[in-house]
């Protein structure tokens, strides 16, 4: 929409080794219906320093609880896409959602009435108006174009309906960027691909980039004071900026 201007998800990411520790509640089989676990996992996560301590960086219960249920879905759709005979490879050669993955997973088809539930904090989307990447919200429909590309419409977090996308599935849906740990910043390298966060002209969003130059630095009460040199792949600017804007891949 002209002259509106997207704001980052009010959502707070959640780290790594948060997503590890949940990933290992997940393989215990605890009981995920339960919603005094998933408060109890919140409250957690809270307790720890630097979370809890500022509300932007809350974690909600209802976040965890919808983590763990579109990581159930996100193993349904991985067993499906095993078991597919033909796969869809992406010219960097990592596999791509298919289509046999995509209909395992209830979408409807263009114009359908159902609609998928929330997949928060799960997968992020690139926005063809800014080429920023969003959190996903809902997968609310899929098609396939005549030249056999998926294509899902996609409601961004924090945002309404006004700003849905249809979205090509191998160029711009992925699982979501995780932020990198202080005690990480050695494995971010020069030539690497991370998710930067950045703000100008009064709008925050979230860009691919390439890491040009990492300057090393001590780290100090503050956690890390690297500095790492990026170009955003989208318009070849580069700036300097520290760890805690940094995501990496998955």
């Amino acid at each position: 929409m002209v002259g509106v201007q997207r704001k980052p998800a009010k959502a707070s990411r959640f780290s790594r080794p948060e997503i590890r520790h949940m990933e290992m509640l997940l393989q215990e089989g605890k009981d995920l219906s339960d919603p005094n676990f998933h408060q109890k996992v919140a409250d957690e996560f809270n307790r720890a320093p630097g979370r809890g301590q500022v509300e932007s960086k809350t974690i909600q219960m209802q976040q965890v609880q919808r983590w763990f249920l579109s990581r159930l879905k996100f193993h349904k759709t991985e067993d499906a896409t095993s078991r597919s005979s033909s796969k869809e490879v992406s010219p960097d050669g990592e596999e791509s959602l298919t289509i046999n993955a995509l209909q395992s997973s209830n979408l409807p088809e263009e114009n359908g009435e159902k609609v998928s539930e929330e997949v928060e904090m799960e997968f992020e989307a690139k926005s063809s108006r800014d080429m920023a990447w969003y959190d996903v919200s809902t997968f609310l429909a899929h098609r396939i174009l005549s030249s056999g590309e998926v294509e899902v419409r996609v409601r961004f977090d924090g945002f309404g309906p006004e700003e849905d996308e249809w979205v090509i599935v191998r160029k711009g849906v992925r699982e979501r960027s995780i932020p990198i740990e202080s005690s990480e910043c050695w494995k971010v390298k020069e030539g690497d691909i991370v998710l930067c966060f950045r703000e100008k002209d009064e709008a925050a969003n979230y860009f691919d980039a390439h890491v040009m130059q990492v300057e090393r630095k001590m780290h100090d009460i503050r956690g890390c004071r690297c500095i790492y040199l990026v170009r955003y792949d989208h318009d070849q600017t580069e700036e300097r900026v520290h760890l805690s804007r940094l995501c990496r891949r998955p």
